[in-house]
């Protein structure tokens, strides 16, 4: 029992973990190096009050801008982040979900994935990937996105298709009984059928083997 109260001062006299320092120390993720927020980890931002603009392209397809201050909800850890001036492009692939409340007014929600494009460090006039690269880097997260989606699509037509296995192996199991049934139904009314004349004749001749025996 003594040892409980002690080792429960020994984690508090432990130095707390340097936050600034954690954010900024190299991590890894499935094999590639980064810095910044953990993975897992989230934060929250306040969006001013900024302008949408849409220009329909097609029945279905949009072009949208969109422009604004963004501001931590929180604070940033002292001395962790990157310098001020750094930009990021990050390209966004995200649901928008909106209810119409009024003849002027909607509700609306946006989610989905933000991936990292390239990213220009303060000072510098050079993005850290060429445009073509950059292109590239998105070819390959939509590719990504497009094969969850079909592995989706594809799961959900395996759970119907298990649905419909049974019914099917039953089919299959009727289609192969019926032929053997009707071959044993064959082979029975042969059987029938021969063994009943060889015993006619059979019982016709001691028949008249009898008589004429008399």
């Amino acid at each position: 029992m003594a040892a409980k109260p002690s080792s429960a001062k020994q984690s508090m006299n432990e130095p707390k973990s340097d936050r600034a320092v954690s954010y900024n120390q190299f991590k890894e993720y499935e094999g590639q190096r980064y810095t910044g927020m953990k993975i897992g980890r989230s934060h929250k931002w306040h969006y001013d009050r900024g302008d949408w603009k849409e220009t329909k392209i097609t029945p279905d397809l949009w072009q949208i801008g969109y422009a604004v201050t963004k501001r931590r909800a929180g604070r940033a850890p002292e001395g962790s982040g990157v310098p001020v001036g750094t930009e990021y492009h990050w390209y966004v692939l995200a649901h928008q979900n909106v209810a119409k409340q009024s003849a002027n007014d909607y509700t609306t929600s946006l989610t989905g994935l933000k991936f990292k494009i390239a990213h220009k460090r303060a000072g510098s006039e050079k993005w850290s990937a060429t445009p073509t690269t950059q292109r590239k880097r998105m070819i390959v997260f939509l590719q990504s996105v497009i094969a969850d989606l079909e592995k989706q699509n594809d799961s959900g037509g395996d759970a119907l298709s298990k649905r419909r296995r049974p019914a099917t192996a039953e089919r299959r199991k009727a289609r192969a009984a019926g032929p053997i049934v009707k071959r044993a139904t064959k082979s029975g009314h042969a059987a029938r059928r021969v063994p009943p004349k060889r015993h006619v004749r059979r019982a016709t001749r001691v028949h008249h083997a009898r008589r004429s025996s008399l």
